[in-house]
């Protein structure tokens, strides 16, 4: 019936035929649209088809919704819409009829079944709709659920296209569809090869199923099967799966239990014996099943199969496993089409996976950065120096409350962050750390309860919840490359930032006079005071720099990242792990560290998605198993610097 009605359809789009108005066709066919039926409703959509009327497809929403009515008084047909009155009337030319009292419409009201075939058909019409939305609503439902019937219709649709994206759209579904649905072979390879190595999903689910397969079980050697492989009972199923299978398809009775055998053979028990067997013989299960066979050819116990009749029935069938498509050069090429699939597929996950390896790379680095300074350079264990990241994620936040606009208030929270945290970066110095240098086990106690202290300030001043810091609308989505490589744009502006920073830092110890000034600090406190230079001065400017870009990872963090008092506990372990694991003192070996952990992180995850807990521990594991190796780190300074 179906396929009657769509020959039709694609008849009448084709030609462009003109034929009856709407309101011609509902009275000739007046009794088959008041009580319709799955055989009758054919040549009505038909008609309708062929009319070209713009109301055809109304009238077919209408009597799908159940919002088709006929007047008792004329048996005219009208459009129903509720009204005060009863119902708002729209006749078949499209023009309002008035209002009519319930009591005086029927209301159509299809079947299931009739339903089916009406919203079957609307999706053809719609396909050359004159809205592009309703258009593109079609190709969506198709596309949805992917049937037979419509590869004729979408085809006849595509010429008169006038949309570039929905013509591209359609022939890419006309050929899913071919690929899985056309009666033609050599056209669904055709098809099938036509996609290249695309990697869209929707190529992925139409391949899949023609690659379905199920078990089968035959007494011949599997003529006219598209088989898959051959299933040997013993090595590729067991005995109990293959005498299921035979059951299952009806080609053996059930199998007989010992337990129903010996209460059947029970029941059976005349003069002593069973079926002609002693019942002083049925010592052993062979004699049972002897029994049971003779009982069963007398019709006294039900069919049913003992062990040796299993085994014979199993012995007497070949089991496959064979695909549900019956052309063995259709699953041919779509296995040779989802294999190069899964190659593409394969390497673009490993470029997924670098891709996310180095974006958990640049947000350590970045709030590494800072640490490197303190800590690598300067030799401080500040503990506090999660709190700082953390301060400046809530001074973003706080920024953002005040200035209108996601992006002003980024150019206002960055340096904003950076002189806030720079000033408790020198506060800490001047007030904590410049009494506790060359002392690093007091260092560490005191940053730890400094931190500890600022956590429970965050807490009162801005509470336990999440703050929100929004990115600007440019940094929403993601760079989509494929189906399977991604990645958002707030990610690859933090390695964007982050290499800002690299190169900052480079500039700032290379080329300026602080950077000669720290590093001679760093190298020879005394020689270096020898020379001019304040080394409290130089300490308290390192400290402070140091703390401002973590500041300013804060605000960065902070834009995907929940920001709550314990943020920069989160990113501690791994700043410090960058850092020694790295090169102490090296800013290039920060970058190498913070490298290593975020791909090797990101790789452990990868094998063990469900547990990003157990992903940190094994980090953790291999870290410590890497320092006892390389207890210099990646890179290790030289000269007078390493011996320091």
């Amino acid at each position: 019936m179906r396929s009657l009605i769509l020959a039709v359809l694609l008849a009448c789009f084709g030609l462009h035929a003109q034929c009856d108005t709407v309101a011609q066709i509902a009275t000739a066919h007046a009794a088959d649209i008041a009580k319709p039926s799955r055989q009758s409703i054919g040549p009505v959509i038909a008609d309708l088809a062929a009319s070209g009327d713009p109301m055809a497809a109304k009238l077919l929403e209408a009597w799908g919704n159940k919002a088709l009515g006929q007047r008792k008084a004329d048996k005219a047909f009208f459009l129903l819409a509720p009204d005060p009155a009863g119902y708002a009337l729209t006749d078949l030319t499209g023009a309002s009829a008035g209002t009519a009292a319930k009591s005086d419409i029927s209301e159509l009201k299809p079947n299931a079944g009739v339903r089916g075939l009406i919203a079957s058909a609307l999706v053809q019409f719609t396909l050359s709709d004159p809205d592009p939305v309703r258009r593109a609503d079609a190709l969506t439902s198709i596309a949805q659920d992917p049937k037979a019937e419509s590869l004729a219709p979408l085809r006849a649709a595509i010429d008169s296209e006038t949309d570039p994206a929905l013509k591209a759209q359609k022939q890419r579904l006309e050929r899913l569809l071919t690929l899985r649905f056309d009666t033609d072979p050599a056209a669904r390879i055709a098809a099938i090869d036509s996609f290249g190595s695309d990697l869209g999903l929707d190529l992925r689910a139409a391949l899949n199923p023609l690659l379905a397969t199920s078990r089968i079980a035959t007494q011949d050697d599997g003529a006219g099967l598209n088989i898959a492989r051959v299933l040997h009972p013993g090595r590729d199923l067991t005995a109990v799966e293959a005498y299921d299978l035979l059951v299952t398809t009806g080609a053996a009775p059930a199998r007989l239990t010992h337990d129903d055998q010996k209460k059947a053979l029970a029941a059976q028990i005349t003069d002593g014996k069973v079926g002609g067997i002693a019942v002083a013989d049925l010592t052993d299960q062979a004699a049972r099943d002897r029994a049971y066979t003779a009982l069963e050819a007398a019709g006294a116990v039900p069919t049913a199969a003992t062990d040796d009749e299993v085994t014979a029935a199993i012995a007497a069938h070949h089991f496959y496993e064979a695909y549900a498509e019956p052309d063995a050069s259709v699953t041919a090429a779509a296995q040779a089409a989802l294999a190069k699939i899964s190659r593409v597929v394969g390497a673009m996950q490993v470029a997924d996976l670098t891709l996310d390896g180095l974006s958990l790379a640049a947000i350590y680095f970045l709030a590494a950065i800072g640490l490197a300074i303190t800590f690598g350079v300067m030799g401080v264990i500040n503990m506090a120096h999660g709190e700082f990241i953390t301060m400046g994620a809530y001074t973003g936040y706080v920024v953002q409350q005040i200035v209108p606009g996601y992006t002003a208030s980024l150019i206002v929270a960055f340096p904003l962050a950076f002189a806030l945290t720079f000033g408790a970066g020198v506060a800490l110095e001047r007030l904590v750390i410049r009494h506790l240098y060359k002392r690093p086990l007091e260092t560490l106690l005191a940053t730890f309860g400094i931190s500890i202290a600022l956590q429970q300030l965050f807490k009162n001043i801005f509470g336990t919840q999440a703050r929100p810091l929004t990115s600007p609308p440019w940094l929403d989505g993601a760079l989509t490359l494929n189906d399977v490589v991604s990645i958002s744009y707030i990610r690859i502006a933090i390695f964007g930032l982050a290499l800002l920073f690299l190169g900052f830092f480079l500039y700032l110890m290379n080329r300026t006079r602080l950077g000669l000034e720290v590093r001679a600090v760093t190298q020879n406190p005394a020689m270096a005071a020898s020379m001019g230079i304040n080394p409290d001065r130089i300490n308290m400017l390192t400290f402070g720099l140091g703390s401002g870009i973590a500041g300013i990872a804060g605000v960065a963090i902070g834009l995907f990242a929940k920001v709550t008092s314990e943020l920069g506990t989160d990113y501690i372990v791994q700043s410090f792990m960058t850092v020694v694991v790295g090169g102490v003192g090296n800013i290039w070996g920060a970058l190498a560290g913070a490298t290593m952990i975020g791909g090797f992180q990101k790789a452990i995850e990868w094998l063990n998605p469900s547990n990003t807990l157990a992903a940190q521990t094994y980090m953790i594991l291999f870290i410590i198993l890497f320092i006892q190796f390389r207890p210099r780190g990646i890179i290790a300074l030289k000269g007078r610097a390493a011996g320091d």
